[in-house]
């Protein structure tokens, strides 16, 4: 049997709204109370300590940059080698301290992010069930007869009274909407602010391994040197001229691209000359690109797109690039995830899927591919090329080419922070190498 529920008395109804916004009042002082206890004078002071050791880190490292200037000026030597390289050692620890704060900061910076969203999350289901009741409440009285709320009132006064304050009332709920709204953008913003800073967390870790490995092969070259020579001028200059590569022996060597046999060093060149006839991208700089992404195609990656990829911001359209390529998703290699991020770049150029399908039709429109397939070299040369250029790299200034390979990483919007810094500089050191190589195939000087 169904029972008709009695409508609330308006005094008791109007008694439980004064409750409502004391309940909401005292919510706001909590959440301020919480916002203070998330940035405590200890948590700023440790920032604080972390700033000024970054300062100073950076001002080591350019000391050792002006030490390598200097150096690469003077001739050929053994004490100029080794300054360079002890140079270059010292620059990449100091680097690699100046990351390891710079993702700390990251670090503090995200988890405030997260508890800020948090906070915001739990602020508008509180307001929103407050005005849930209230407007159950509005309801409930705009549903009672006239008769009957005089009825439970002491008297006429009594009513009137209690009517203008719930009338009142009711008309700040489009205010506290209004609140929830706001409330609800703030939120959007903080998770929007929180991916950019793990997208920047992921980039300075990958700079982190990169480096590191740098690292370790400079102190092993400084190693070989010194256990060749002995320390000794003359044995060093019978190294070098050892070393020292002719336009046969680059022309023997390989760049082993995904998708195709075992590339010469001209024809992997030939692929870099034509997209410097379509994007004006200098080869040696493209070369040193895809070097640094890459390997020159070596290591694309021994992922899976099921596991490594970010769903689905890169899992669909990376199905629907292998459907119209023909190709089995499952059978594809793609870069592995690592702890702190994820994978799934494709190829040579090291494209992630939601990126590859912007550029889709321009690639296309300059190989004669369509579909272009990131995994074919040719295509992933374009790709690079193309992005590249829209980033400045086409006039073929160093400096211009240096904030293109540091838009590649991580976008332009993160070019000109230091923390990056080394990236740009290996990727520039890689490109000296190839176009030394360039120029001893072109028969130029190369000294």
């Amino acid at each position: 049997m169904k029972v008709l529920s009695r409508p609330l008395p308006l005094k008791k109804i109007l008694f439980s709204v004064p409750i409502l916004v004391f309940l909401i009042a005292a919510y706001f002082v909590c959440v301020e109370s919480v916002f203070a206890q998330a940035t405590p004078s200890d948590v700023l002071s440790r920032r604080a300590q972390l700033e000024a050791e970054l300062s100073n880190i950076e001002k080591d490292i350019e000391a050792q940059r002006k030490i390598l200037v200097e150096k690469q000026r003077e001739g050929v030597s053994l004490e100029r080698d080794i300054a360079i390289l002890d140079a270059e050692i010292s620059k990449a620890k100091l680097s690699i301290k100046a990351r390891t704060i710079a993702v700390k900061n990251l670090e503090e910076d995200i988890g405030q992010k997260s508890r800020t969203i948090g906070t915001l999350s739990d602020k508008i289901d509180r307001e929103i069930a407050s005005l849930a009741q209230l407007l159950r409440k509005t309801d409930e009285i705009d549903s009672s007869s006239l008769i009957e709320v005089i009825l439970t009132n002491g008297s006429i006064s009594e009513f009137f009274a209690d009517v203008d304050a719930f009338e009142s009332i009711k008309s700040n709920l489009n205010d506290s909407i209004g609140a929830v709204k706001a409330d609800k953008e703030d939120t959007e913003r903080e998770k929007k602010d929180l991916e950019e800073k793990k997208a920047e967390e992921v980039a300075l870790r990958q700079i982190q391994e990169l480096e590191q490995k740098r690292l370790v092969q400079k102190e092993v070259e400084k190693q070989k040197i010194l256990k060749a020579t002995k320390g000794k001028e003359k044995e060093y200059q019978a190294v070098l001229k050892s070393k020292e590569k002719s336009a046969a022996s680059i022309r023997s060597e390989l760049f082993t691209l995904q998708g195709s046999k075992a590339i010469p060093f001209e024809k992997a060149l030939e692929l870099a000359n034509r997209v410097l006839a379509k994007t004006g991208v200098r080869p040696a700089f493209l070369l040193g690109i895809i070097a640094e992404e890459s390997n020159l195609g070596q290591n694309v990656g021994t992922g899976n797109w099921k596991a490594d990829m970010k769903a689905p911001r890169d899992t669909e359209p990376f199905l629907k690039i292998t459907a119209a390529l023909g190709l089995d998703p499952d059978k594809m290699p793609v870069s592995k995830k690592a702890w702190y991020g994820y994978g799934g770049a494709m190829g040579p150029a090291q494209f992630i899927p939601s990126t590859w399908v912007g550029f889709q039709d321009r690639i296309a429109s300059l190989t004669g591919h369509n579909p272009p397939n990131p995994w074919e070299p040719e295509d992933a040369f374009m790709a690079a090329g193309i992005y590249l250029s829209d980033n400045g790299a086409s006039t073929k200034i160093p400096k211009d080419e240096r904030y293109a390979a540091l838009c590649y990483l991580a976008g332009c919007k993160n070019a000109k922070k230091s923390s990056y810094a080394f990236y740009g500089d290996d990727v520039m050191e890689l490109a000296t190498k190839y176009q030394r190589q360039i120029d001893i195939l072109s028969g130029v000087a190369s000294r």
